[in-house]
């Protein structure tokens, strides 16, 4: 029985994964308000109620990964190391992510068209305040459980928000230069020396807060 679930649970993966991506490439390819749910469906070969058992609304559709991003902040702070501050652990995480070409620095092939599939759509830009949003929150509780904070401290808060504001904005500045028609080559350098900037910044500012007690 047990096996038996298994495999159900695996087929249901793998088509929750095969409609995600066929919804994904026809989004890329034709914008996403030019989408229906139901071309989103025929595509997949199924049927418009088996596209909405999967995902509750369109937008997921395009953020299927959403609750990974969520939590993606919490987890990396939560693994951080011995004697690591906050503020130099995402400074770490996110100069490896320029290193690794990783999609969340927004360092990675194909970024742009992302980009403009998201600022094409109103419905895609809320939704990604929406979950900008809800990683600040996570990341702020994360904060205020780990440095024991009372409930009317604001320094989480303000700390997460000074965090998430940061990567924002120099994941913005590189996508703003990719669209412009730079390459990663080119923009490499200084897109690090950024980042290293910014992070400077932040730490003369929240210095030591939430450093690894080991």
């Amino acid at each position: 029985m047990t096996e038996e679930l298994g495999l159900r649970e695996r087929k249901k993966l793998e088509t929750r994964r095969r409609i995600s991506d066929i919804a994904t490439g026809l989004f890329l390819m034709r914008g996403f308000d030019s989408v229906t749910v139901a071309d989103v469906a025929r595509a997949a070969d199924v049927s418009v109620n088996t596209v909405f058992n999967y995902f509750k609304t369109k937008e997921d559709l395009f953020f299927d990964r959403q609750a990974e991003i969520t939590e993606q902040a919490v987890r990396a702070f939560h693994g951080r190391r011995p004697g690591e501050s906050a503020v130099a652990l995402f400074r770490r995480s996110f100069v490896q992510g320029l290193e690794q070409n990783s999609y969340q620095t927004g360092f990675h092939e194909g970024a742009d068209t992302w980009v403009r599939t998201v600022m094409g759509s109103p419905a895609l830009l809320a939704r990604q305040r929406e979950i900008g949003e809800q990683a600040e929150e996570r990341l702020a509780r994360a904060l205020a459980e780990e440095t024991g904070a009372d409930p009317d401290d604001l320094t989480p808060r303000i700390a997460a928000a000074m965090i998430m504001a940061a990567s924002h904005r120099l994941v913005s500045e590189i996508t703003r230069r990719k669209l412009a028609g730079e390459t990663l080559a080119e923009m490499r350098q200084s897109v690090r020396a950024a980042a290293e900037r910014t992070f400077d910044l932040l730490e003369s500012g929240l210095g030591d807060y939430a450093t690894h007690p080991g």
